[in-house]
């Protein structure tokens, strides 16, 4: 809250040179293209290449080690995010408003059967794994703050939390493509997660070293 001012600058001027990238699970939002992210760093990914653009926001990435995500979310207008269950109740994930065209009943945003509106410079918190959502009715954007935290029980586990949130989120894009996947026994889900996390954690490794992003 301190840098929120400076942050926005940087996201500001970023803005100028390139565009937010269109969240990869369509099926979550109304309509295609309407949820936009630009990621700092993603469940133990760094955007290293980007991070230069945003010197404040960055050295806060590097001063939390338990902060795993840290992005900027932009809903269109008229846009919706459906209602979801996060990947894990590992974390808590932080909301901070950046540009925050009306509070509610137009713009807001539900975890279980509580609404709250965002506001500039303050923080929503909440846990991920509850059934949660988003809508923005008005007519100009809405971009958010998006931190993940790990809770302090889950800290010595971090590399297993992130590598299990990568491949549920791979199997996820697999889904939209190949859509017996959503069928599959939840035994056999778990399964997969198992075999393939090991994968998972070694490519963070591979692309963090070889700095890809």
């Amino acid at each position: 809250k301190q840098n929120f001012l400076s942050i926005k600058h940087e996201l500001s001027e970023y803005l100028k040179i390139a565009e937010p990238e269109a969240y990869f699970n369509t099926s979550m939002v109304n309509k295609e293209n309407y949820w936009k992210t630009i990621s700092l760093k993603w469940w133990g990914i760094e955007f290293s290449k980007r991070q230069q653009y945003f010197p404040t926001t960055s050295k806060l990435l590097a001063k939390y080690p338990q902060l795993i995500s840290l992005s900027f979310n932009q809903l269109e207008p008229k846009g919706e995010i459906k209602p979801h269950c996060g990947d894990t109740n590992a974390i808590y994930r932080c909301h901070m408003g950046i540009e925050v065209p009306e509070g509610l009943p137009s713009t807001g945003f539900r975890v279980e059967e509580e609404w709250r509106a965002w506001k500039e410079g303050e923080w929503l918190v909440f846990m991920d794994a509850y059934k949660h959502e988003a809508i923005n009715q008005s007519d100009q954007k809405r971009i958010i703050l998006v931190v993940d935290f790990l809770r302090p029980e889950y800290i010595s586990r971090k590399r297993r939390v992130t590598s299990t949130v990568l491949t549920s989120l791979f199997l996820q894009k697999r889904s939209e493509k190949f859509t017996v996947l959503k069928s599959t026994p939840i035994w056999l889900i778990k399964t997969l997660v198992i075999c393939l996390r090991p994968f998972a954690f070694l490519a963070v490794k591979w692309v963090n070293f070889f700095r890809v992003y």
